[in-house]
């Protein structure tokens, strides 16, 4: 039996507004797109209200989007439980948390401990206790689902993260929710996990952030040019460096998630949830720089099919324009974004990297090997 353990420490339609283009210093370009969307309202669905307590379960919950998720709900007034595999402590305080908030946080977050694999666990432990809600965060297979699904018969709402990634490539940007999905993209797992929620009948909402950022990020992402700003070392940008790309703050990440809970007009939706503005790679690098307070960064541009890297990662954002519109959230949920780009990494320099809290050490090989070129063509 597992044991559960207490701490102590009518359909509208919307147009996509005009959204800009931004290389950081401020320039903007307007894009008009337009992207019809009806809201249905499934037959039958169930709904949960928000502004009554809930029983809410976090399959992940203590990693980054977790941290800031499990807070919110909590402050809510909801109770919570974290499902890990206890490999990392359900309560750790967050940089700039007063001693009182943690200690307030810690005494009520629950943690149900198991591997979300051992399915027979999972549907035993999970009809065991009932929920009201799951936040899935960390499912990648649609066959991690579907024990959950069986297991909570009841559930009123199954709100999941899935991933921009999900959409195909287009010359057409930025995405929009009815966009071509890729079923061969390295995410096709959360796509098939929302045609398994579309196909069971539950009420359910899955969001699609884009690059998500902020303090305890622990992907390469800020992190990735702060160590190099930090070092006083160039940054290699990959091409032109003009290739455009989106980031969203982890705290607005997690409004969005609260803003689904409950919310009739998220049943059975998607939504895409990032910042509001558009960002080129070079005017990211020069972001990051104002952030931490650094010089004007010198950039190297480099041809990556000149170089073979292995299986090294030489950047951490693919070599294309990526960005998605999140106008529908904005519209249906009411959600907007608190922070603009160089806030949010001022935020996350601030709480992490201010602090020498760099989580991956620096690797600066590829760099080495872009920079050995660029001397050798110049000498």
């Amino acid at each position: 039996m597992a044991k559960m353990m207490m701490l102590q420490q009518s359909q509208p339609s919307f147009s996509l507004l005009t959204s800009s283009l931004s290389d950081f210093n401020g320039a903007k370009l307007p894009l008009q797109v337009q992207c019809k969307r009806k809201v249905q309202q499934p037959k039958g669905a169930l709904y949960v209200s928000a502004s009554s307590e809930k029983k809410i379960l976090i399959m992940g919950g203590t990693r980054f989007i977790g941290i800031f998720l499990s807070r919110l709900l909590l402050k809510e007034g909801h109770q919570v439980t974290l499902f890990t595999r206890g490999k990392s402590p359900i309560a750790k305080q967050l940089p700039g948390e007063s001693d009182q908030d943690f200690a307030d946080f810690s005494s009520k977050i629950l943690h149900l401990k198991g591997d979300r694999k051992d399915y027979d666990f999972v549907k035993s432990s999970l009809s065991a206790e009932g929920f009201d809600v799951v936040y899935d965060i960390n499912g990648r297979e649609a066959e991690e689902v579907e024990p959950i699904l069986d297991a909570l018969p009841k559930l009123e709402q199954y709100i999941y993260c899935s991933s921009a990634g999900v959409y195909l490539k287009s010359d057409i940007l930025p995405h929009c929710e009815v966009d071509a999905v890729d079923p061969k993209s390295r995410h096709k797992g959360k796509l098939e996990t929302e045609s398994l929620l579309q196909s069971k009948g539950v009420n359910w909402t899955s969001i699609r952030p884009v690059y998500i950022y902020g303090p305890l990020n622990y992907n390469p992402v800020e992190e990735w040019f702060f160590h190099r700003l930090k070092a006083g070392r160039p940054i290699p940008v990959p091409n032109s460096g003009i290739q455009i790309s989106q980031l969203g703050h982890v705290k607005d990440l997690a409004t969005a998630f609260l803003a689904v809970l409950g919310n009739e007009k998220a049943s059975r939706e998607i939504f895409n949830i990032s910042g509001d503005k558009y960002v080129t790679f070079d005017g990211l690098a020069r972001a990051c720089a104002k952030a931490g307070g650094f010089p004007e960064p010198e950039i190297v541009h480099y041809n990556p099919k000149e170089f073979d890297f292995g299986k090294k990662k030489a950047f951490p954002f693919r070599d294309q324009h990526f960005f998605a519109s999140v106008e529908k959230a904005k519209h249906v949920l009411g959600w907007k974004p608190e922070f603009d780009l160089v806030e949010g990494l001022t935020d996350s320099y601030n709480l992490d990297f201010g602090r020498g809290t760099f989580r991956k050490e620096a690797d600066f090989t590829t760099d080495d090997m872009i920079l050995s070129k660029k001397l050798v063509l110049q000498s």
